[in-house]
């Protein structure tokens, strides 16, 4: 009874970066600075291998995939919550609180699905090079995205209606500059023991299997790298997996400092940084990661960015032409 007649909240306040109060201007300028590069780097790659006919290829249809997630990623928080700072507001409605946790987690689980099909997909071209296109076949490569795809739309799905069912009366604060789940439920003033075990069962079967996957693949790979007999050929190897391994070790070490490490290790500050490295910094750090480590990128992207110039170029001269016509 004592819960009916409470007063159900409409909104949340995201404390986030607010206990540095003098510094907001300055992270005003960060994640936009650091939002609007990671945009320009992920469209490009985008740009880069839709235009080069020699990109098409398996490694680089995952990584165009990679690449649109972590466009998405960001613009699921970064907006908001320079929105907040230049506004000098905290609040998010329920519905908009629900919505951000619900792609949040969609676009995480889906880089997370990412990398570990990026994982076989090296395992196969260097374990079994000759097989590699026999293997990797367009119409596989298409499923696992897809499958991917589905199993990172429904997930987030079934905790968002798990979510919708709860009752939050008075506690609206979060501590951190998200919508995250596990931020969420200490607030509701109903039973969230349901809730609590779906977020177990998914951390297991989501983040554990496929990090498992990983590191089953890279095993295989270290194996077969050690039985190449010139170091050069060793080299070559490692440098086609060097990119997506930093990648994994930034992403999954961000992840298990937030979720996988003793309780009396957290903070809001360590959460927010941890959370900030996975959901901002490692989608802005993916085009340089890759560009800097592949020689065919870098090639596609001098070609592009000249023939944006020259096009940009051609358009001026006209336009002076078309005026000086004008004139005359």
């Amino acid at each position: 009874m004592e819960m009916e007649n409470q007063t159900s909240i409409s909104e949340f306040l995201l404390l986030g970066f607010s206990s540095w109060p003098g510094q907001q201007g300055l992270l005003f300028a960060l994640f936009l600075c650091l939002y609007l590069t990671g945009l320009f780097g992920n469209l490009l790659i985008l740009l880069a291998i839709g235009s080069n006919n020699h990109l098409h290829t398996p490694m680089y249809f995952f990584l165009a995939n990679l690449s649109l997630v972590d466009l998405c990623l960001p613009s699921a928080t970064v907006p908001k919550m320079l929105l907040n700072i230049q506004t000098k507001s905290q609040s998010i409605s329920y519905p908009g609180c629900l919505a951000q946790m619900y792609f949040c987690m969609m676009f995480a689980n889906m880089d997370n699905f990412l990398l570990t099909v990026m994982a076989y997909d090296r395992y196969v071209a260097i374990c079994h090079p000759l097989h590699y296109t026999t293997i990797m076949t367009p119409r596989l490569c298409t499923s696992l995205v897809a499958l991917s795809w589905l199993i990172a739309t429904l997930n987030p799905l079934l905790h968002t209606l798990l979510m919708a069912q709860l009752h939050f009366c008075s506690k609206n604060i979060i501590h951190h500059f998200f919508c995250d789940i596990n931020s969420l439920l200490p607030l509701s003033c109903s039973d969230t023991s349901l809730n609590q075990l779906m977020v177990l069962f998914v951390v297991g079967l989501i983040f554990v299997v496929p990090s498992v996957c990983i590191l089953a693949s890279y095993g295989r790979i270290v194996s077969a790298v050690m039985k190449i007999n010139s170091i050069q050929g060793k080299l070559k190897a490692f440098s086609t997996c060097g990119s997506h391994l930093a990648l994994v070790i930034l992403f999954y070490g961000a992840i298990a400092g937030i979720y996988m490490s003793p309780s009396s290790n957290h903070s809001n500050e360590k959460d927010s940084a941890a959370s900030v490295i996975f959901m901002v910094v490692a989608p802005v750090l993916n085009p340089f990661i890759y560009s800097l480590r592949n020689s065919e990128l870098k090639g596609t992207f001098i070609k592009t960015l000249g023939q944006a110039r020259c096009f940009s170029s051609d358009l001026h001269c006209s336009k002076r032409s078309s005026m000086g016509r004008k004139a005359w």
